[in-house]
């Protein structure tokens, strides 16, 4: 399970690390639409919602599944661009500018990738040209609501007034609250960059993928990058390239571009205080699998307040002591306790801190 970007033959050049203002403006929106996933950024939301007009609000809930139900790869739309070595835009217009070089299957592509009805990371026909794909993609935006039928229909009818009014309301969304969260985002992001450029060019790739997140590793033998997350993906940088690019507002999300002809991006977020490391997703499943047996649930109940042996334990609950021992087995492989000697005496007890964070681990894991 993960994404795996294959990197043989990549030539050290050809790995860039950039800021992206669209990328940046994409988070934004999902961020002000799904203010859940990012409790931080509260203040921000509700000042930003407080004073948005009316008519932008609405016209962004119209073509809100880019970047509420999935993030679309139109926000990243220079690793579509042909050559697959584009780099992200110096400023909005320029990225706009960008994004007005995909093909009209390109776009469309990347703005129905809601739907899951089309191929992503192999190579197939689009909805413009495959008759079925067209009636799969307007079925599946059907049950997904009246204006993801609406934009549907639209976009598949005529791209070109639908790619015209993307760029307005980004451009309106640009004037009304973006401008001026660029302005303070971009040294932040800037300062991230040259950061972890520095650790490409004197501690290689590895190195610079590790200050990244935990959960993306790099085996260079096999020459690929592994990215730990729910869901499987592969692509490769071919004789393109790869772009690591950091987002200010996109916490917990740490995201994969690896759709089929574009080049590989790795999304990550920066700018907050340092967590423990996240567990992985095997991990985050053995914790979730070792709590909801009622037996382990129970003993949780008293490791949680005190240390106990084994055999007290056992007492408590009315097992043979090695009953005991492989539930504590179960919870000991899931990192849930600790166990220390005291004397002849081994004592078990529940992490508090792990089981407390269990939640939080949880939703970021769904939602790396």
């Amino acid at each position: 399970m993960g994404v795996h970007i294959d990197i043989t033959g990549l030539r050290p050049e050809r790995i860039a690390v950039v800021i992206s203002p669209l990328a940046e403006l994409g988070m934004a929106l999902h961020a002000l639409s799904e203010p859940a996933h990012h409790p931080g950024l509260q203040a921000w939301v509700t000042g930003v919602t407080a004073r948005l007009d009316p008519h932008l609000a609405d016209r962004m809930c119209e073509a809100d599944f880019l970047w509420r139900t999935t993030f679309s790869d139109l926000f990243l739309a220079c690793a579509g661009v042909p050559g697959r070595t584009a780099l992200p835009g110096g400023t909005l217009a320029e990225e706009l500018d960008l994004l007005d070089k995909l093909s009209d299957e390109q776009f469309v592509a990347a703005a129905l990738e809601f739907t899951c009805a089309l191929p992503y990371d192999v190579p197939g026909r689009g909805p413009l040209t495959d008759e079925g794909l067209r009636r799969r993609s307007l079925e599946l935006a059907a049950a997904r609501g009246p204006r993801q039928m609406l934009f549907t229909e639209r976009l598949l009818t005529d791209p070109p007034l639908t790619r015209a009014w993307l760029r307005q309301f980004l451009q309106d969304c640009d004037e009304a609250f973006f401008a001026e969260a660029w302005s303070r985002l971009r040294h932040q992001l800037a300062a991230d960059a040259r950061l972890k450029t520095d650790l490409l060019r004197h501690k290689g790739l590895g190195e610079a993928l590790t200050s990244v997140s935990s959960a993306v590793t790099l085996d260079e033998a096999a020459g690929r990058i592994s990215v730990d997350k729910l869901g499987d993906g592969r692509t490769t940088t071919g004789d393109g390239g790869l772009l690591l690019i950091p987002t200010s507002l996109g916490r917990p999300h740490l995201m994969v571009l690896h759709r089929h002809g574009w080049q590989p991006v790795l999304h990550y977020p920066v700018g907050s205080p340092a967590w423990a490391a996240p567990p992985t997703v095997e991990q985050l499943a053995l914790r979730m699998t070792a709590l909801s047996h009622p037996v382990r649930m129970r003993m949780c109940r008293h490791l949680a307040r005190s240390a106990y042996t084994t055999g007290e334990l056992a007492q408590v609950h009315g097992m043979t002591a090695p009953e005991i021992s492989r539930h504590l087995g179960v919870l000991k492989k899931a990192c849930l306790i600790t166990t220390h000697r005291r004397g002849r005496y081994v004592l078990h007890q529940l992490d508090v801190t792990v089981v407390a964070r269990l939640g939080s681990d949880f939703l970021e894991g769904i939602l790396r």
